[in-house]
């Protein structure tokens, strides 16, 4: 089986020589590239399983480039920023970032980040009890990892993926802020809990015929979300 295959995309040599050389000692295929446009070309070319991408980079910066990725791939994409702003964080989540690390970021919880999901993605792709849901009419196929609404298949991001597959597995079923991160982002996660929210609301503009009446993902104030159950959107 191929070892995973990471593209880190910065423009600053020392960053991309250490995550480039940390990441291939954890066994992972890794390629990096120095700007926007060189980075969206390795980035069709390769079909990464991870992008790791800086906000700043010359020729097209991060979020041009992640928009336009977001129309091509569902690859997990990790946003890296040197500033500090909150908007850049909620822009780069909006957009279809699944993560976001400040920098200077440990090295060993990039680490950690894209294990967590490779593990999660490996798991859907080998566990053949998970047969594909069907609700009102979103269609979740967690093998292929894809969604349909209405026989159209929708562009979502891994963390918007992982995060609709667990609702709809759990349909009809309050999920607490606090599980639904640990089931997404893993027990280990470290971040800002506003998150779940950024992708919940994004997640929304997908799915919902109406977000701001959501039918599907419904929440439950001072708790959580839920998923509506199959009898609530007959």
């Amino acid at each position: 089986m191929r070892a995973p295959t990471v593209l880190a995309i910065d423009d600053e040599p020392s960053i991309l020589e250490v995550v480039t050389e940390y990441l291939r000692q954890a066994g992972y295929q890794v390629h990096s590239a120095v700007d926007g446009p060189s980075g969206l070309r390795a980035a069709r070319a390769l079909k990464p399983d991870v992008v790791v991408l800086d906000v700043m980079l010359p020729g097209m910066d991060g979020l041009e480039l992640l928009a336009q990725l977001r129309r091509e791939s569902t690859a997990y994409v990790i946003m890296l920023s040197a500033r500090s702003e909150e908007t850049d964080k909620i822009i780069g989540l909006s957009v279809g970032a699944d993560d976001y690390l400040a920098k200077p970021f440990s090295f060993r919880e990039l680490l950690a980040r894209i294990r967590s999901i490779l593990r999660r993605i490996e798991l859907d792709r080998q566990t053949s009890q998970f047969q594909p849901m069907t609700i009102g009419n979103l269609t979740l196929d967690p093998i292929a990892r894809r969604v349909f609404r209405g026989g159209q298949e929708l562009q979502l991001s891994a963390r918007e993926f992982d995060l609709l597959s667990i609702l709809m597995r759990n349909a009809g079923r309050a999920l607490s802020r606090e599980e639904l991160l640990s089931l997404v982002w893993g027990e280990d996660w470290i971040g800002d809990p506003r998150t779940l929210d950024v992708h919940v609301r994004w997640l929304r503009l997908k799915i919902e015929e109406d977000p701001a009446m959501p039918a599907y993902i419904q929440t439950v104030r001072g708790h959580g979300y839920r998923f509506a159950g199959p009898e609530e959107l007959e």
